[in-house]
């Protein structure tokens, strides 16, 4: 169980402070089934899972593991999808987000920049994509390393050397 106060990853959603465990605050849910209110770092609102969910949730890398991911990234191959149709590029890096891995969101990262750089054109849809995977990653890097969620793209090219 976590702690209230705790930064977690919650699904595909990303980093998620847990603001409270207790039961739903709405009419007709039952009393006794406890779940977490979750706040998302990137984006708005509040999630409602269940302690005993089933959804894939996580505690945040350490700083140490977020070094050595992004040491490590430069060793990442490029998930690449050569399929040419919206559906099937899409459920391809569908599948690589139910990873939960921070691993596969480097290669969805890297594949889309490449898939970009050739067609010479931007997919509203790569875009969307490339956003939700760095979302994602550097939300928890940026919890794992203490820094601005903004800081964090300059720390990775630093720390690997690409300026």
């Amino acid at each position: 169980m976590f702690d209230i106060g705790e930064k977690i990853i919650y699904g595909e959603n990303g980093v998620c402070t847990v603001e409270k465990i207790a039961p739903l605050e709405m009419s007709g849910a039952s009393k006794e089934k406890l779940y977490y209110y979750l706040t998302p770092l990137v984006g708005s609102g509040t999630y409602f899972a269940p302690v005993d969910t089933t959804a894939f949730m996580r505690p945040i890398i350490s700083r140490a593991e977020a070094d050595a991911l992004i040491d490590s990234m430069p060793g990442i191959a490029p998930a690449i999808c050569n399929d040419s149709r919206f559906n099937h590029v899409d459920a391809f890096y569908r599948e690589l987000f139910k990873l939960h891995t921070n691993e596969a969101l480097v290669s969805v990262i890297k594949g889309l920049r490449c898939r970009m750089a050739e067609k010479k054109t931007r997919s509203s849809r790569a875009e969307a994509t490339m956003k939700r995977a760095k979302d994602i990653l550097h939300g928890e890097l940026s919890v794992a390393l203490e820094i601005d969620f903004d800081q964090v793209e300059g720390y990775i090219m630093e720390r690997i050397g690409e300026n």
